[in-house]
């Protein structure tokens, strides 16, 4: 298959766009995370995804080294890592998923765990914590809810009295925040599969973008202006253009499997609940002869039950 039309393919199955002439203009973004955005002229596309999602200004300072965010193939189920930094010293893990995870939420609490762990020095004080901004972007349905976009963070409320526990005067004087939650990491889940709507909010047209790969013509989301501008296919070396088709192809096949799995599980499910009616149904059966007098040797050539069931079901 060449790489065109490996690119064809990954578009008919990874969109749902509706003009199926249609081609994606622009890299996905989990790509870019891997091969462009690590480069500091490109922090700007980050930076408005960072900005749109946490409503204020976000600057990034560096792209940090860390165990989550080294470059390599995870096989063909790649998860995609980037730690940043701002200019406030604030950490943002950025974590791409399009295999099926189980255990996902755990590995968010080790991943944020292991970041104030590994931000501070032995012997710092405990000022020095770093504040975690957990971003996940999710290709594959975690735990259930129908919105695409989840947001957590730490609260204390009063068991008695309902009431949020504040900061103090000096907690706001020296950590510069306005409540508690905001010295604890927060988390963001952005289930984009979960759009499928026009986009009318700049959230919404990332949104978009993550989950289609490509952008509204009239978008104006901090950020895709840089998506539009930097992101171009036709603007990647042969050599990119390989690695990127062959990304996608494997997206492509990692889908198609999930999709099989799904259905096999649900075909099985339906078969054992299928089975299980018919085995109820036999028993109700059988009580029903039992009370009528029949015999056990009668009931079983009927019911397709064994004697030794049919006896249980008299004991019963």
């Amino acid at each position: 298959m060449s790489f065109q039309e490996i690119l064809v393919l990954s578009q008919q199955k990874m969109t749902n766009h509706h003009n199926p002439t249609a081609m994606q203009k622009y890299i996905r973004f989990d790509w870019a995370m891997r091969r462009l955005l690590r480069n500091k002229a490109d922090y700007c596309v980050l930076e408005g995804l960072l900005t749109t999602l946490l409503g204020e200004k976000i600057t990034i300072t560096s792209i940090l080294e860390s165990e989550g965010n080294q470059e390599h193939e995870n096989s063909k189920y790649n998860r995609v890592d980037v730690l940043a930094e701002n200019d406030k010293k604030e950490l943002f893990l950025i974590e791409v998923q399009n295999n099926n995870e189980y255990v996902y939420f755990q590995r968010m609490i080790l991943g944020t765990s292991k970041l104030v762990t590994d931000f501070i020095e032995t012997g710092q004080g405990y000022q020095n914590v770093r504040k975690v901004y957990s971003i996940n972007i999710v290709y594959f349905p975690l735990g259930e809810g129908d919105d695409y976009i989840y947001h957590g963070k730490t609260e204390f409320r009063g068991v008695h009295t309902g009431d949020i526990l504040k900061v103090s005067q000096f907690d706001r004087q020296k950590y510069n925040v306005d409540a508690v939650s905001k010295l604890f990491p927060e988390y963001y889940i952005l289930k984009v599969n979960n759009f499928n709507d026009v986009a009318k909010t700049p959230l919404q047209e990332w949104i978009y973008y993550l989950n289609t790969g490509e952008v509204p013509s009239d978008a104006s989301a901090p950020g895709l202006d840089k998506v539009r501008e930097r992101m171009r296919i036709d603007k990647l070396t042969r050599a990119e253009l390989q690695s990127y088709y062959t990304h996608m192809n494997n997206i492509v096949i990692l889908h198609d499997q999930m999709t099989m799995s799904h259905e096999h599980g649900e075909f099985e499910g339906f078969a054992r609940g299928k089975n299980a009616g018919k085995n109820e149904e036999k028993r109700n059966n059988a009580l029903k002869m039992i009370q009528k007098g029949c015999d056990d040797d009668f009931i079983a050539d009927i019911t397709g039950l064994s004697v030794e069931e049919i006896e249980a079901l008299r004991g019963e």
